[in-house]
């Protein structure tokens, strides 16, 4: 082996196991668990991680700041609360009773700081609208 071959056959080394340590660590980042409120509220284990939430916004205390791009609400599900703030671009459906996802982390406060927030549009799945776009028409 020549030395030119061994100092090629080290930098593939090196380059591969770079790039090996960059797609774990950015699927490190990418994985997030899914966890509905009511068992994040109970397992203190998901409250160390990143997650995502399910939900439904709570009617007490919801408080958005368009201008500032902030808002802070409850997310609610089975019988469960989860305060939570959210800093990041508002959805327009983004209102009280909405359900919606969000996706961040448990602060020390006891507080859920979210950087994703998405919002399900409701009318565009019920059973009648479906139901109507089948009917004919005359």
């Amino acid at each position: 082996m020549t030395a030119l071959s061994k100092k090629l056959w080290i930098a593939g080394v090196v380059l591969v196991g770079a790039v090996g340590y960059l797609a774990y660590a950015g699927a490190q980042q990418g994985w997030v668990y899914y966890v509905s409120v009511d068992k994040f509220v109970s397992d203190v284990q998901q409250q160390k991680h990143r997650v995502r939430l399910m939900g439904r916004v709570g009617e007490a205390d919801l408080k958005v700041e368009a201008a500032q791009m902030r808002a802070s609400f409850l997310v609610e599900a089975n019988g469960s609360r989860m305060p939570v703030s959210y800093h990041g671009t508002i959805p327009d459906l983004f209102k009280a009773g909405a359900d919606v996802v969000v996706e961040g982390k448990m602060n020390a406060a006891g507080t859920f700081e979210a950087d994703v927030l998405l919002t399900k549009c409701a009318s565009k799945y019920d059973a009648k609208h479906a139901a109507a776009g089948t009917e004919k028409r005359s």
